[in-house]
């Protein structure tokens, strides 16, 4: 089983991997971006090929379909996204295969400089003898969540073809602008009419993750006075030296990405354009907890009310808007999901670890809108940039415990 799942996961991560499909914080279209119908148009395809069944492509840019089940019992989704990370060069990747890897250090061909390290990189240095995959260098992979779609499409094909094996009725969705937190739809949640999901997102083997940031956006807008600088002593306000102010004014050595770790929240100033007249600073904020994120929220406030006194005729706004929740709040409630793909793990011998993700996935939302969706690791490694890799052996074990789950469901369900 496992050779053949190792063939058909290479040819389709290194397929679908190849195709453009990044997401656009800035569109206001759904999907942000027309070239992820270009992987939902193929998904769609693939899946009718395979004799899927209720195959559709929403309005919304959610691929849905559904494998029959062979008992009675409640309904499992399976999801993936179809976009990538919009933070690095995601057009011309060119994928390859690292047959049997050695352990030493990787290069990259159109990056001699660039060099992945297992002194760096510990996971990497336990995969000796994996054939891995990689971009070439000036590209992320795209295994975020390209392999996710892989190992489901792949579960589908092997579900599709062997139709006495043991199931509940399953439901398939890959979504696109996750990487952008646009990716659930309120509606999504009665259209893939699931009694519990999960997102095939995550990273090292064994992760089954119930825990995501809580998450808003904000966006502070500073309007100065504009003058031509030749007549401006006492009259001009320049809108970048305040937006600087308030950069500088926030914390620094603490509660930024660069400076946080395991459950320590941050505010992340992402993007700052404009210029002397106009700036627009977008903050992302990130907390585990409510409370956490609420207090960032107000800090930024604070900070921006602070250097909007320094200088009262400039105009200074700050928009803070929701993304997403932490899963836990709905998950912990009924952690049925959770415990079911703990114990599929251990009857593959692999010892389930739950750590919070430090970032979203669609079951945040998902969760929130009322289907239970924990993560479960695909082996995905340096996400959203040029060094991302993947072992196809970790999608294989991804593969198996994705089947191993829907034998467990329909045999408890079955003994019950």
């Amino acid at each position: 089983m496992s050779s053949d799942f190792h063939a058909a996961l290479a040819d389709r991560l290194t397929r679908y991997a190849a195709i453009d499909s990044q997401s656009d914080e800035s569109s206001a279209t759904t999907p942000s971006t027309a070239i992820q119908f270009d992987m939902l148009h193929l998904l769609r395809d693939e899946l009718t090929d395979l004799g899927a069944a209720d195959v559709q492509l929403t309005d919304y840019g959610v691929v849905l379909a559904t494998i029959p089940g062979t008992v009675e019992a409640p309904t499992v989704g399976f999801l993936a996204h179809v976009d990538t990370a919009p933070q690095f060069n995601a057009t011309g990747v060119k994928p390859r295969m690292i047959k049997g890897y050695n352990g030493g250090d990787i290069t990259f061909p159109d990056d001699p400089n660039l060099v992945l390290s297992p002194a760096e990189h510990p996971y990497l240095a336990t995969k000796i003898g994996h054939d891995l995959i990689t971009a070439s260098g000036t590209t992320l992979l795209g295994a975020d969540d390209k392999a996710g779609i892989a190992i489901i499409m792949t579960m589908a094909e092997h579900l599709l073809q062997n139709p006495e094996a043991p199931r509940p009725p399953i439901r398939i969705a890959f979504t696109p602008d996750e990487e952008i937190g646009h990716g659930v739809q309120p509606q999504l949640h009665t259209d893939l009419k699931a009694d519990f999901a999960y997102t095939l997102d995550g990273g090292e083997v064994g992760e089954i993750e119930y825990e995501s940031f809580s998450a808003d956006r904000a966006i502070v807008r500073v309007k100065g006075v504009s003058i031509h600088p030749g007549l401006a002593k006492e009259k001009m306000v320049n809108a970048i030296h305040l937006a600087s102010k308030i950069i500088q004014t926030l914390p620094q050595a603490t509660m930024t990405p660069e400076t946080t770790a395991e459950r320590e929240g941050f505010i992340h100033a992402t993007d700052m354009e404009g210029g002397s007249s106009e700036m627009e600073i977008r903050f992302i904020l990130r907390d585990f907890e409510m409370e956490g994120l609420e207090a960032k929220g107000a800090l930024l406030r604070s900070v921006c009310a602070a250097v909007a006194a320094t200088e009262p005729r400039a105009e200074i706004t700050c928009e803070i808007t929701k993304q997403y929740r932490n899963m836990r709040y709905w998950l912990e409630s009924d952690m049925t999901p959770v415990d079911l793909a703990r114990d599929a793990c251990r009857d593959l011998g692999i010892e389930p670890v739950s750590v919070p993700i430090r970032g979203g996935t669609d079951g945040s939302r998902l969760t929130e809108f009322g289907t239970p969706t924990p993560n479960i690791f695909t082996g995905m490694q340096c996400i959203h940039g040029p060094l991302e890799w993947i072992s196809v052996q970790d999608m294989g074990l991804a593969t198996q415990m994705c089947l191993t789950l829907a034998a467990r469901a329909a045999r408890t369900v079955a003994q019950k």
